[in-house]
């Protein structure tokens, strides 16, 4: 059975190994394939033995690209392009991203499967409320030999594709694959947000705990609270205040000790 392929990016000190690791076991859980996982970055340090690790590179063009970001306040944002770069990863065929700050609660085959041949990526919740054709990062299907251009159009221009993009990775993604017509929206009952469609408004955040999203692949933790502050219990601000999320702790902690064993989750 050919495996499904599945990549993330890890770099810098945001997250440890246990977020990547974590993934892995996610990825490995819900997909009704076996997987190869990739993890590009410069620090493999705890990673589990069966994530495949590839060198961060070191763009020919990351000084130019830092410079443009750091204008639009974005800087180190676009560093995922490097996984479209072609030939990096040592594959054939469509690639699942992820970023760190997501939790897999059920099976990825829709996902990856869906619109062979096109980008896939969630419509953007704050883009999708204003009425603006934008896809988020947090999840993301590709595949390296068809989709290059998602690379090079940053290494050929890095200063116009990050002022096009206005600092955005996810923009610069998803418009240049709509504006070669290989772009597709992923289903949003699939991929939901944890701020949007599972905390309640207040005042009921501060009586109900954050629902379970009942048929979503992938909850993305996007903005704040991060997982481990929702497990926890968040008290950020009178709008992202919420209770402790055992469901959360069961499908993003339990689940994977129980998979890869306590020294790797």
């Amino acid at each position: 059975m050919t495996s499904a392929l599945v990549a993330c990016i890890k770099w810098g000190s945001l997250y440890g190994p246990e977020y990547v690791n974590r993934l892995y076991s996610g990825a490995r859980r819900h997909f009704d394939r076996p997987i190869r996982f990739f993890c590009m970055t410069e620090d493999a340090a705890g990673f589990h033995p069966q994530i495949e690790v590839i060198d961060l590179p070191q763009e020919p063009f990351r000084a130019e690209m830092d410079a443009a970001l750091a204008v639009a306040d974005r800087k180190g944002a676009m560093r995922k392009v490097s996984l479209f770069r072609p030939g990096v990863l040592p594959v054939e065929g469509p690639v699942l991203g992820f970023d760190l700050d997501v939790v897999i609660t059920g099976p990825l085959a829709p996902i990856h499967d869906g619109a062979p041949g096109k980008v896939r990526m969630r419509h953007d919740w704050v883009e999708a409320r204003r009425g603006r054709p934008t896809g988020h990062g947090s999840v993301f299907r590709f595949d390296p030999a068809e989709h290059g251009f998602l690379y090079d159009s940053v290494a050929a221009d890095p200063v116009g594709a990050v002022e096009k993009a206005r600092g955005s990775e996810q923009r610069h993604t998803s418009h240049e694959a709509m504006e070669r017509d290989v772009f597709d929206y992923i289903p949003e009952a699939q991929v939901v947000s944890f701020k949007h469609d599972c905390m309640d408004l207040p005042p009921l955040n501060y009586t109900r705990v954050p629902r379970f999203p009942e048929g979503a692949s992938v909850v993305c933790f996007h903005g704040n609270p991060k997982m481990d502050e929702a497990v926890a219990g968040y008290r950020g601000s009178l709008l992202r205040w919420c209770r402790a999320t055992p469901w959360l702790k069961e499908h993003w902690i339990d689940r994977a000790r129980a998979d890869l064993g306590e020294d790797w989750a």
